[in-house]
């Protein structure tokens, strides 16, 4: 998620932090314009989307995973997408399938929702997992392939899925190297009292999110998506990252992967730029960790919570 026209060799400048983390705080607020609470959640969104990654919704019905997704999406310029995921669905409604003109005499691809700069991908686990699948692709290298034919996304290219946690005999299991292609499984739950009556009064009038509007462009957020990935990260943080990962695999029968390691780097420098550091502690690794690894662990009768949590308690601190 980076421009090739932006250079950070020499790290960002403190105007760079500056205006990185201005974009986090500007997008955070105007989504809350539309959804009340979960400031925690709607913040690990975004610092998602700063850190080139994608997000995995996950809770009942109801609670506003899709309105936070499409808000996210409003707040940000770009195309914006949408897949609703059912059992019928087909992996090229999803990516885009070529399409035979008569008139011309060639075949033409007609691109899918895929193509977008935020998609939302709404109850994922609807569909089969080989219509699931289709993301595995265009989630780790941003491209998807038709036809025997490679094809780019747009940049930045962001996923957003929500995913039903009830109705279980109607829903598929996302394959584990789908999982492990989002950055952060979140969660919302139920408002409070006071939430909830605040978010009835909103709606009173009709839905808030009708009249939300971009607070930032494309090429602001690549910059950004640049600077976060240029904050320093020095060796002893990436060896905490690097035993973290270790403890989980001693631990669970599948542990967190490279790619998992590298998605808690990655959140934890745009942890960093929310702090408005040009560098990584340990504290930026330890808050993103419990949102970054549990679902990557996989046969532990502990628990996949319980194994991060005795990680972070375990291996010794740089």
């Amino acid at each position: 998620m980076t421009d090739p026209d932006i250079s950070l060799q020499n790290g960002p400048s403190e105007d760079d932090i500056a205006a990185a983390r201005e974009l986090v705080e500007a997008v955070v607020a105007n989504v809350e314009n539309v959804v009340v609470g979960n400031h925690k959640t709607i913040e690990h969104v975004v610092t998602t989307l700063l850190a080139g990654g994608h997000v995995l919704l996950e809770d009942v019905p109801g609670v506003g995973k899709t309105v936070l997704a499409r808000s996210v999406a409003a707040s940000v310029g770009g195309e914006f997408s949408r897949v609703q995921f059912t059992p019928d669905l087909l992996p090229a409604d999803v990516t885009g399938v070529n399409v035979y003109n008569e008139a011309t005499g060639e075949f033409e691809f007609r691109q899918g929702p895929v193509f977008g700069n935020v998609m939302l991908g709404d109850e994922i686990n609807r569909a089969p997992p080989k219509t699931q699948s289709a993301l595995l692709e265009a989630m780790e290298e941003t491209q998807v392939t038709v036809d025997g034919e490679t094809r780019p996304l747009p940049d930045p290219f962001f996923v957003i899925a929500t995913q039903n946690t009830v109705e279980g005999d109607r829903t598929y299991d996302l394959p584990v190297a789908e999982r492990d292609r989002f950055t952060k499984q979140l969660t919302m739950g139920y408002p409070d009292g006071n939430e909830e009556t605040k978010l009835l009064g909103r709606v009173v009038d009709g839905h808030p999110i009708d009249e939300l509007s971009a607070v930032v462009g494309l090429s602001e957020l690549r910059r950004a998506c640049a600077t976060s990935s240029a904050i320093r990260a020095e060796p002893s943080v990436r060896e905490y990252i690097t035993r973290l990962a270790a403890y989980t695999r001693e631990h669970a029968e599948l542990g967190v992967s490279p790619r998992g390691s590298i998605a808690l780097l990655r959140t934890a420098q745009a942890r960093a730029v929310l702090d408005g550091r040009e560098y990584v502690l340990p504290d930026d690794v330890q808050r993103e960790a419990s949102v970054v690894l549990p679902h990557r662990i996989i046969g532990s009768e502990r628990g996949a919570d319980r194994i991060v949590t005795e990680a972070l308690e375990t291996v010794s601190v740089p």
